[in-house]
């Protein structure tokens, strides 16, 4: 064993420890540069900017000259559990407004299309819409769905619906998030709000994982993409698109804007709807209680949601992303979409990573038994080990950075422990994506492989229906 077996390993764990770091360096590089950018243009925002201008607050905006409502777009697939909460919200946020929410349920799925006939009865502003296949199609295939059904309301009521809105049967929405949208649509094709996670408390690890993604994914990233001029990727809540922008396109694409293929069909209309001359707006604003105006929704807190979920973000843009969007003839736009495809293979290298550190453990235990004594590690190997070691502190603080902003303190110093439990979710997520990408592409449909969800305010479900009973007597 001494003299075959494990001097094999020692080689396998120097190339693999080799190839990964050089790999981690290059991803490295990328990611300051772009860390960078973003700290210059918020200096340049800052000082330049706002010393000299206060910054506007929602209930500032002006009101809009036009009397136009707003469509609100929710998919709904076995989803009794949180449609009645999330409804019943959304009627004591936004109250009597100029809006009509579309919930698209399935013909055999009657426990969600029950859940929303009790929060529809006698409330004007919601419509029940029945897919016409059994579910679960994709999601896509719901959101054709209502499309047609908002397209023949027009023609009913002879009216235009200024912006289509899109909101998941979980969400938390903002009550001054419709007027936000109202503002800024008529200036862009899609306006994206941030999305902020919540977390039940028994899930610090898993669903907390997601708080510091998106802290930095809405905080940094998207800010400095609409900076570049380059296209929104939505998040697929909280986004509204311009119904002039998606008439448009229902109109080449056989009266179906979303495509019913795709797995991420929100990522593939925004790329397309706001690229080239096209405007797309990242609206970071607060109200005046210092509230971010966003979406929040609590997201899966187990692994096997949280792989499910990664797994079809993965696939959808990372893997058929690069095959339905290729590239364009824009250094910025390629280099976004580049940032958007590498987390497949920043997975697989994380994996490979994690191989080469437990071989090391390994032939550093057989080491200190006197059984193998392992060669010295190249002066190269060193030197590229202690640049990935001081780029992972620069990663962890930029990420606490933005944790710290959004959540505080605990949260902040939490994200460096769940730091490891993101890279396994996102390892087993690109496994899985890889054979069900592979299924897709020897013939396999497009399935809703929906997550669970869940909403720990139950208790507030009382005081909902409080408000709406009294809603219903005025």
């Amino acid at each position: 064993m001494n003299d075959y077996i494990l001097p094999a390993v020692e080689v396998v764990q120097k190339e693999l420890l080799l190839f990964a770091s050089l790999c981690f360096i290059i991803g490295s590089i990328d990611d300051i540069i772009f860390d960078m950018m973003w700290i210059v243009h918020s200096a340049k925002r800052k000082f330049l900017i706002y010393s000299q201008y206060d910054r506007a607050v929602v209930e500032q905006l002006p009101s809009s000259d036009q009397d136009q409502p707003l469509a609100i777009f929710v998919p709904a697939w076995r989803e009794a559990a949180v449609i009645g909460i999330m409804l019943r919200r959304c009627l004591v946020q936004w109250g009597q407004g100029n809006y009509r929410i579309y919930v698209g349920c399935y013909p055999n799925d009657d426990e969600t299309i029950a859940a929303v006939a009790d929060v529809a009865a006698g409330a004007r502003n919601i419509r029940i819409i029945i897919c016409d296949h059994d579910g679960p199609t994709s999601k896509a295939d719901c959101l054709n769905r209502l499309w047609r059904a908002l397209c023949e309301d027009e023609i009913l009521e002879s009216t235009s619906y200024k912006a289509i809105i899109l909101q998941d049967a979980e969400d938390l929405v903002h009550p001054n998030a419709l007027e936000l949208f109202d503002y800024l649509i008529d200036r862009a094709s899609l306006v994206q709000i941030p999305v902020i996670p919540r977390r039940a408390s028994r899930s610090t690890w898993v669903a907390g994982h997601y708080g510091d993604e998106f802290a930095e994914l809405h905080g940094k990233q998207m800010v400095l993409r609409e900076a570049l001029g380059v296209s929104i990727p939505a998040a697929g809540v909280g986004c509204a698109f311009s119904r002039s922008a998606l008439g448009k396109l229902s109109a080449r694409t056989q009266g179906n804007p979303f495509d019913a293929s795709s797995l991420t069909e929100d990522y593939e209309l925004d790329i397309n709807l706001t690229e080239g001359d096209a405007r797309g707006i990242f609206a970071r604003l607060k109200d005046r209680h210092g509230q971010w105006v966003a979406t929040q929704e609590f997201f899966p807190d187990n692994f096997e949601d949280a792989i499910r979920q990664k797994s079809r973000w993965m696939i959808g843009i990372a893997l058929s992303g690069w095959d339905r969007l290729g590239w364009k003839a824009c250094w910025r736009e390629n280099w976004m979409r580049l940032r958007d495809r590498k987390a497949s293979f920043a997975a697989i290298i994380l994996a490979l990573a994690y191989i080469a550190i437990l071989l090391t453990g390994l032939l550093y235990v057989f080491g200190l038994t006197g059984l193998y004594q392992p060669g010295p590690v190249s002066g190269l190997l060193k030197t590229m080990l202690a640049f990935n070691a001081l780029f992972l502190l620069w990663r962890l603080a930029i990420k606490g950075y933005f944790v710290f902003a959004l959540y505080g303190l605990r949260e902040a110093l939490l994200s460096v422990p769940r730091t490891f439990v993101a890279n396994m979710i996102n390892i087993l997520a690109a496994k899985r994506a890889l054979v069900q990408y592979l299924q897709i592409l020897s013939g396999a449909p497009a399935r809703w492989d929906k997550t669970s969800h869940f909403h720990p305010d139950i208790a507030n479900v009382k005081r909902l229906r409080a408000t709406e009973n009294i809603r219903r007597s005025q």
